[in-house]
């Protein structure tokens, strides 16, 4: 088998898997705050504490992947084109 169709075997299984992970669990962990929803500081004498909400996930811990987001907008897109 030469090499370019190995590749483009690859790339596709790879594809699909991404695309049913996206279909299975739309939503993953926040990559800013590690799906925890606030940061972890430290007091003055070491111990950990809570920190400030995360920003980017609005505290939930969880982003749409981006797989899913382009699905969204693709499908946004054909339901508006098709009324």
């Amino acid at each position: 088998m030469p090499p370019a169709l190995l590749a483009i075997a690859f790339l596709l299984i790879l594809t699909f898997c991404y695309g049913g992970l996206c279909a299975a669990s739309p939503f993953g962990d926040c990559r800013k705050c590690r799906g925890m929803g606030h940061a972890i500081t430290t007091d003055r004498k070491g111990k950990a504490k809570r920190g400030k909400d995360c920003r980017r996930c609005k505290a939930t811990g969880k982003r749409i992947r981006v797989g899913r987001h382009l699905y969204n907008v693709a499908a946004r897109l054909n339901r508006d084109g098709t009324r």
